[in-house]
This record gives C-alpha cells, structure tokens and sequence, in this order.
C-alpha cells in the first residue's frame, strides 16, 4: 500500500509540475492573441453579461485593437499572429465605421455587435457555447486576464484528459505525463489559449476520446456519459466539429470492429461504441439542422463570396474543389519547408506498429477530424495556422507516448471476457499461485 501511495503521489506531482511550468510560459503572453473573431465571441459573452449591444461592441474593439499591439512574442511556440500594421487608433476607427456601416444595412439584432453583415454573423451566433463559457471569467477577472484565464483552463483540462486517456489505456504513468506535455507543447496547447472556440471544442473533443477509450476498456456507464455529454457540449461551442468527430468516430470504430470480427476476436465493446457515436452524428445533424444553422453550402458560400459580400454562386461546388486542389498542394509544400508535423506523425505510426493499445484507433479518429474539418475551409489565409486542423495533432500526443512503455506480446486492446471455470466465473486476472492450485 505504501508503494502504491508514493507512485499515485509522483504521478500527482509530475502532473503539477507541468501545470506550473506552462502557466508560467503562458504569463509572458497575457494578452497578444487575439484574432479577428476574438471581437464577434467577445462581444457575444459581453452582452450575455447584460452589456447593451453598442457597449458590448466597444468593449470587443478596445480589447481586439489593444491585443493587435503585442507582436509575437517568442517564447510561445506555433503562433502565426503577425506584428501590428496599424495603430490602436487606426484599428478602433476602422472597426467603428464598420459597426455603423452594417447597421445602416440591417445588421441590427442578434447577441454579436454587427462587424459584418448579418449572415456571416450568423455563424457565431450558432456557437453560444463558448461565450457563455467566459461570462464568469470575464464578469471576475475582467476582459484581459478573463480571457487568459480561460483559455487556460482550457488547454489544462484538455491536457489532464489526455493523460487520463493513456492511462485509462493502460500506459504506464510516465506515457500519461508525456501525452500531457506533448498536448501543452504542441499547437493544440497554443490553440487552446487563443480566444476562440477552437480551444474548448478541443478540450471538450479530449472528453470525448477519454469516454471513447473507457468505452473500449468496457466500461459503459461512463464512458458513453463522456461521449455523449462531451459531444453536446461541442455542439453548443464548435457543432461542425463535434459532427466530425463524431462520424470519424463511428467509421474508424465501425471498420475496426469488421476487422476483430475476421479475426474472430472480441468485438463487441468496438461495434457499441461506433454505434453510439453513429446515433450521436445524427442527432447532431438533425439539431443543427432543426435550428437552421448554417451547413455545409453555407460554408461554401461564404468561402467564394468573401463572407456573403458577392452574390451566392448558382452551383459552388465545383470552384469549392478546384479550391481543395489549391489549398491541399500549398499545404504540402509547406509541409515539406516545415517537416514537424510529418516527422510526428511518422513516430506515431511506428509507435501504432510497435504497441496496441485502445488508444490507437480513437487517435486515428481524431486525426481524421482535424483533416476534414481543414477540408470544410479550404482557406489559403490558414495555410500557414493550427486552428482548424488542431485535432490531428491530438493524433501524436496520444500516441507517440506509448512509444515509452514496454511493447505487451499478444495484448488485446479490448480486455479479456469473463470465462467459465467449473460452475462459476473468472476475469482473466487470476493470480500466479490460483493458476497453479487449479493446474495441480
């Protein structure tokens, strides 16, 4: 008992240690961050605060003009933010013109100020979930540090859920605290930081892996209250991810458990979790669609119009793929300038070969939500950002880990089933000296 306290107390402490070590990084970089829709989500959380639309406005300005001052600052990896092009002045009056101009042309309802036509506003009033998230930190700490302490909180939640998805997977203590610091050091801590809806759909997507793995590991009741909780969260914050995730869940998961079918080995926690996250994909097709939020043609169309300020084309998909050409080969030549993410998702394909463990396929999952969700924006203005492709990164902080754990010949990801034995049961965790009382 002692020695399972003192390794329960070093886990503990390691993950504490890492927790003070990137809090204080992120303190270098309170403010800095922010992007041009940090102002629509902010403004949003303001008048869920019980600002007026026009102060909650103001406000927004003032903190995303004073943000745009802070150049990049190099202690924190993986940023595109760009240094200042304009004043402070300069940034205020040209958001000011713009509030009045869309309100003189219709824009006058909604919780967002209206720094663009209503339509493309439209896309940020159908993620309430993260404004409603930074109310409190914003009505306790005020704009500035509320939204850093939120963002914190963010990328360490997300990061604890890594680690308790290795080992909840079985990996050993020191795979969980290294997924916890690949999570913080790689974009997806940086993403999870920056005052966008990216960050919390992220960590509320780690909820979701978790509960996927503890599914596999059979256990049922809170592994799909993990997935189901941690995706109608996502619905509220970032929908169009939690759809993906979703349904890249139930197709890796559905092929995997065809797979341990041929091989005639256990399936079955593998086709219940698919199946959960299947019905789950519809639901949240169907909600999306029942509150007739904006879709998939609606991104399409505000990717080719310049946010609905040309007229919508007849038929859009056509230039929408000649678009995916485009993007896709710019994004693989800068892959090839800037090989990390190539190099680790090669290490964690060679982790995949060398371990098995019910991490893997959920990992595989992930990552495959991050490359559709970057294929629904084909943006070449984030050629060079993590934010939409962020959960393919999630991919070699999950996996790469395992490459630290001892490789187990013949395991199985999915835990053995009870087998009779005489008139009663055992679990398949029977001890060395009852193995060798039943041989004798």
């Amino acid at each position: 008992m002692p020695n399972i306290r003192r390794t329960q107390h070093l886990g503990l402490i390691g993950m504490l240690l890492i927790v003070v070590a990137f809090t204080g990084l992120q303190l270098t970089a309170v403010t800095g961050r922010a992007s041009p829709d940090t102002k629509n989500y902010l403004s949003y959380a303001l008048s869920l605060s019980g600002e007026s639309r026009e102060e909650a406005g103001r406000r927004a300005i003032a903190y995303s003009c004073d943000s745009g001052q802070h150049a990049t600052l190099n202690t924190i990896p993986w940023t595109s933010r760009k240094s200042a092009g304009e004043s402070k002045e300069q940034c205020v009056r040209r958001l000011n013109d713009s509030v009045a101009y869309w309100s003189r042309h219709g824009n006058t309802s909604g919780m967002t100020a209206p720094f663009a036509n209503q339509r493309f506003m439209a896309i940020f009033e159908a993620r309430p979930g993260y404004p409603l998230f930074l109310v409190p930190f914003i009505a306790v700490s005020g704009t500035t540090w509320g939204l850093w302490l939120a963002g914190l909180v963010v990328a360490l939640a997300g990061s604890v859920c890594v680690l308790l998805t290795l080992r909840a997977a079985g990996a050993s203590r020191r795979a969980g605290l290294a997924g916890q610091t690949l999570y913080l050091a790689l974009p997806t801590g940086t993403v999870a930081m920056n005052p966008l809806s990216d960050g919390l759909s992220l960590a509320l997507g780690t909820a979701v892996v978790l509960g996927s793995v503890l599914l596999l590991r059979d256990r049922p009741r809170t592994g799909a209250g993990l997935v189901a909780g941690g995706l109608a969260l996502m619905f509220l914050v970032r929908y169009s991810q939690a759809l993906l995730l979703a349904a890249a869940l139930a197709g890796v998961l559905l092929l995997r458990s065809g797979w341990l079918r041929l091989k005639r080995r256990q399936f079955t926690p593998v086709l219940r979790t698919a199946g959960l996250c299947a019905g789950l994909t519809v639901c949240i097709y169907a909600g999306a669609h029942l509150l007739s939020w904006p879709m998939g043609q609606d991104s399409a169309q505000d990717l080719l119009t310049h946010h609905y300020q040309r007229p919508d084309l007849p038929n859009p998909w056509p230039e929408f793929f000649a678009q995916e050409g485009v993007f896709w080969s710019a994004w693989l030549r800068r892959q090839a300038d800037h090989p990390v993410l190539p190099v680790l998702l090669a290490l964690s394909a060679w982790a995949m070969l060398r371990r098995r463990s019910a991490v893997v396929p959920i990992a595989l999952a992930a990552g495959a939500a991050g490359l559709l969700n970057q294929a629904g924006h084909p943006n070449l203005a984030q050629l060079y950002g993590y934010r939409l492709i962020v959960f393919v990164w999630l991919l070699p902080a999950l996996v790469i880990p395992l490459l630290l754990d001892r490789p187990v010949r013949g395991a199985s990801p999915v835990p053995a089933q009870p087998e009779k034995v005489g008139g009663g049961q055992r679990d398949g965790r029977v001890g060395v000296a009852q193995q060798l009382h039943e041989g004798a």
